[in-house]
């Protein structure tokens, strides 16, 4: 009897599985809010419930539970964040409806697990439930529509609730942030790009080697889609030359250095380039902070700006930072332009490309421009 060898196959070069997205915390609000204000209207929840998102996706989502009582419907919707490793991923985002007396519109409440808003310089205001801008808009929208479907006033509750958000909260920078009780309803396009650092700097990279590839000589780098867009209105540039380059600044710069293209706009908000002003090359917030100190350090040194000086040392927001010197005579955007501009330019390390910075609000209005 012989030996026979056994046959063997080479293992195939396996490509990483694309990361899968999610949905945020305000699309979950939002089709929970679609369900039970449906069931408090016709008496049926709509299962699955479908929204459209703000740029006309149309997700669709399964109910976890639903309540219809005297008064009230409740439907909950369990969070899929895909493949982002969010805290509140599989938590239970519950929205409860009750009308309210005619005249009274459109009004949000914390329910247990959803924090409160304690600290200025967020998009919320003091005492309002966290509930950001943008799942606000979108609720607002959903209750809208089925009102006037029905010829129904506008006039309801809706309540936010997230079980065990308290907890979770503890891990994230709610706390830090002054919003007490638990979670933040957030998210402003509806949709969870799930986070990568591998994933993503590759992307940037790969958006270069396209940019370059087709001769291009202008790339822009954005922190979001509001300076994106901001930025877009003064270049208006190919769509292959808009780098996702969102908290990694460094992976853009250092990948820069060595295949350069002649001109880079960086655009962000505020508070992000002040991190790259500090010299920060990772702008995520677990990663990096503003410091207050830092943007102190920037006003003048006299008698009557050291109570300036103190307020925003003690400043809870790069944001609170923004009001408490908008009517005082230092152009700090302006300072943390060309700031983020040596940044971007020391990082570069003489690689031969002009460096512009755009810096933006909330909003994408244009608080500063350095080149």
């Amino acid at each position: 009897m012989t030996d026979t060898p056994i046959e063997t196959k080479p293992e195939p070069d396996l490509e990483p599985a694309p990361l899968r997205r999610g949905w945020t915390t305000g699309a979950c609000a939002t089709a929970a809010t679609k369900a039970a204000l449906t069931a408090l209207v016709t008496g049926e929840f709509p299962d699955p419930v479908t929204i459209v998102l703000p740029k006309g996706q149309e997700p669709s989502f399964p109910l976890a539970f639903e309540t219809l009582g005297d008064g009230y419907a409740s439907a909950g919707i369990v969070k899929d964040a895909g493949d982002d490793p969010d805290v509140t991923h599989g938590a239970t985002v519950v929205a409860t409806i009750r009308p309210l007396r005619p005249g009274s519109g459109i009004v949000f409440a914390a329910g247990k697990g959803v924090g409160t808003v304690t600290l200025r310089g967020l998009p919320v205001s003091v005492g309002e439930p966290a509930i950001n801008p943008v799942p606000r808009s979108m609720m607002s929208g959903v209750v809208e529509a089925i009102c006037d479907e029905y010829e129904l006033p506008a006039d309801v509750e809706i309540t936010i609730s997230i079980p065990d958000g308290e907890a979770l909260a503890q891990k994230t920078w709610n706390p830090r942030l002054g919003i007490v009780g638990g979670l933040s309803v957030l998210g402003t396009t509806g949709i969870v790009q799930p986070y990568s650092c591998a994933a993503w700097i590759h992307s940037i990279h790969r958006g270069i080697d396209v940019s370059r590839a087709a001769g291009l000589t202008h790339v822009l780098g954005a922190t979001g889609s509001t300076s994106e867009s901001a930025a877009q209105k003064i270049y208006n540039l190919p769509e292959i030359a808009l780098l996702d380059m969102g908290d990694f600044a460094g992976g853009l710069l250092k990948y820069l250095r060595k295949h350069p293209v002649e001109r880079l706009t960086i655009a962000g908000g505020f508070a992000k380039l002040v991190k790259l002003a500090q010299g920060a090359m990772d702008l995520h917030s677990s990663r990096s902070q503003v410091n207050m100190d830092f943007l102190a350090d920037f006003i003048p040194d006299t008698a009557l700006n050291q109570n300036v000086k103190k307020q925003i040392q003690s400043a809870n927001t790069a944001m609170e930072v923004l009001e408490i010197t908008s009517n005082s005579d230092v152009d700090l955007p302006g300072i943390i332009a060309e700031k983020a501009r040596d940044t971007a330019l020391t990082t570069l390390r003489g690689a031969p490309i002009a460096v512009d910075i755009i810096v933006t609000d909330r909003k994408g209005n244009i608080l500063a421009r350095r080149d």
